[in-house]
């Protein structure tokens, strides 16, 4: 059974930086990290395979970087020069059918980890 468990949001001010990390339990790539603001559906941030390709949003290429540490079985975000556009519950995924930005792709999730950004 694939088990992910999020854990780094929080709150922080405009500019500043987070890593957010997912224990994995029974992790199969693709993995990657999507979020889901009120009112909105829940979007793709960054998504990794298993031969290190990644594929980011446009909304956070440059700023936010997605790692894998197999032997600790982590999955990372970090995100930085963050924007109050980035406020969202963000998710952990696994089990992708194949590198991409869709949730549908993914069938695994985590409970999430809230990261709020003020201006």
């Amino acid at each position: 059974e694939v088990q992910l468990v999020e854990s780094g949001g929080g709150s922080v001010q405009a500019g500043g930086s987070l890593r957010l990390s997912c224990a994995l339990n029974g992790y199969t790539y693709p993995m990657g990290w999507f979020r889901q603001a009120p009112g909105k559906e829940r979007e793709g941030v960054a998504t990794i395979d298993s031969d290190g390709t990644k594929m980011f949003a446009d909304s956070v290429k440059g700023r936010f970087i997605i790692s894998a540490d197999n032997a600790k079985k982590f999955l990372y975000l970090q995100m930085n020069s963050l924007k109050p556009e980035d406020t969202a519950m963000y998710y952990c995924a696994a089990g992708g059918k194949w590198l991409s930005l869709d949730r549908s792709d993914f069938g695994y999730w985590g409970q999430g980890t809230q990261v709020t950004v003020s201006s």
